[in-house]
């Protein structure tokens, strides 16, 4: 596949201006007629965004005017309007640089083409005078189209054995060890996971999977992914219309996946220990029910009070496993409450962490990298609402009120209080599009921690 960025070597290409808003009219006013006319005609205004093919002196000569807020400090989605405006071919910028916006240029040409054919798939190719930078942005792109096509796929064709298979996929590609349990020792190992999954169809089982990779002498990070790759909610059903999107309930596991992948492909010097519980919430005869106490790997004990609130079952089990090695640091990703939603929308995954020096690090990272979080507490005094009468704790206390932070406070439950931990509760999803970021499945997240994990372990 051609790259949509490659080094400017002087080859043949069309131009783009970048033309700041404040200074449109005095930039059209030292042009020619012929483009002032075209301007006024494509409607070309003072405003971010707009765009306009301006004539040249010959008559197959033209370029491309833009409306940027900063061309000197160009954000990630500066350049992204304009690939689905622009034929096929190479652009390059009339000066400056496009820094952080070669992501954007190159995730606004993103296609989820599994089930649709035929589309244009020619790139636009931007010319890049930053050639020790470019890698990295593709790098990102096809992380964070990683995610998109993970998400995007149905679950009928990405169920836990599918994404089993994934892992391996990938592992194979950069010589990971991967490991995936099933079956009794499932259910004596993980009897979260076990009882979460265990509904399933033949075929569909629930499994643990994990991969390692790196020097054992590196620092040992552990990323963990919800893989719920489709949630009906189990007996405590959900509507039809909270069950459309449930194909993305596997987009924790999306994530941690997509990390690990930039981990590996780049060799940072870390034991990366990656594990997804994957399991398919199900109705059938064999459905965990409301009021089931179910075992756990910690030892613990959990009534559950809502088949729905399953996601953080098996991330307990999962998150138990990773600190028993005693990670360094250990991320978790998962789609897990609608609270976290109604608190701050689809583009902000709620932070939390028990680290005071990992929240500035992290936080940092997502303003730096153009993908924000925010930080939720781990407020202590709502821990008491996990109680129950008759076992260790519950896994969703009645009434919903601070859904997410007793979600959150249930997953810390199985950390081990040593361990520097972060979760982030995504959504993994776009409702609607904006440039650069297709309607669908969705990376949130993904490139600040991954700017973290370069920031804490990359060798100077």
């Amino acid at each position: 596949m051609t790259p949509t960025i490659v080094a400017d070597r002087g080859q043949a290409a069309r131009t783009i201006h970048l033309i700041p808003a404040a200074a449109l009219d005095a930039w059209l006013a030292a042009h020619p007629p012929r483009v002032r006319a075209a301007a006024t005609a494509q409607r070309l205004t003072a405003k971010a965004g707009k765009t306009a093919t301006l004539p040249g002196e010959q008559t197959d000569d033209w370029s491309v005017a833009t409306v940027v807020t900063d061309p000197a400090r160009l954000s990630t989605w500066d350049l992204a309007h304009l690939p689905p405006l622009l034929p096929a071919g190479a652009y390059r910028l009339a000066t400056g640089t496009p820094g952080a916006a070669k992501l954007g240029w190159a995730t606004a040409q993103y296609r989820f083409t599994r089930y649709r054919k035929g589309e244009d798939d020619a790139p636009r190719i931007l010319l890049s005078n930053e050639p020790a930078r470019i890698d990295e942005a593709l790098r990102q792109a096809a992380a964070t189209a990683r995610v998109r096509d993970l998400v995007n796929t149905a679950a009928a064709d990405l169920g836990p054995a599918e994404l089993a298979t994934t892992v391996r996929t990938l592992g194979d590609a950069y010589g990971a060890t991967v490991t995936v349990t099933t079956g009794r020792d499932l259910e004596t190992g993980y009897p979260m996971i076990h009882a979460v999954g265990k509904a399933a169809a033949k075929g569909r089982e629930p499994r643990l999977i994990e991969l390692v990779w790196g020097n054992p002498a590196h620092p040992r990070v552990a990323l963990v992914g919800k893989g719920v790759c489709f949630d009906s909610g189990g007996l405590d059903i959900k509507p039809s219309a909270g069950m459309r999107l449930m194909k993305k309930d596997m987009g924790g596991a999306a994530h941690a996946l997509a990390l690990a992948g930039l981990v590996m492909e780049t060799h940072l010097p870390v034991r990366l220990h990656l594990l997804i519980p994957a399991v398919e919430n199900s109705v059938s005869a064999d459905s965990f029910r409301p009021g089931d106490v179910l075992a756990t790997r910690k030892g613990l004990s959990v009534e559950n009070t809502n088949t729905d609130a399953e996601g953080r079952l098996v991330l307990g089990d999962a998150l138990t496993k990773a600190c028993e090695d005693q990670p360094d640091l250990l991320i978790d990703f998962a789609t897990l409450t609608g609270a976290a939603r109604v608190a701050l929308g689809p583009d902000l995954p709620a932070t939390f962490t028990n680290d005071e020096a990992l929240a500035t690090d992290l936080l940092a990272a997502g303003t730096a990298e153009d993908d924000a979080l925010w930080r939720m507490p781990l407020w202590d005094g709502y821990d008491d609402m996990l109680k129950s009468d008759i076992a260790d704790m519950v896994n969703a206390p009645d009434g919903g009120m601070a859904g997410a932070v007793t979600a959150a406070l249930f997953l810390r439950r199985f950390v081990t209080p040593c361990t520097a931990w972060v979760h982030l509760d995504t959504f993994a999803w776009r409702a609607s599009a904006k440039p650069g970021r297709a309607k669908g499945g969705e990376a949130y997240g993904l490139r600040a921690t991954w700017r973290l994990l370069k920031d804490r372990y990359a060798r100077p």
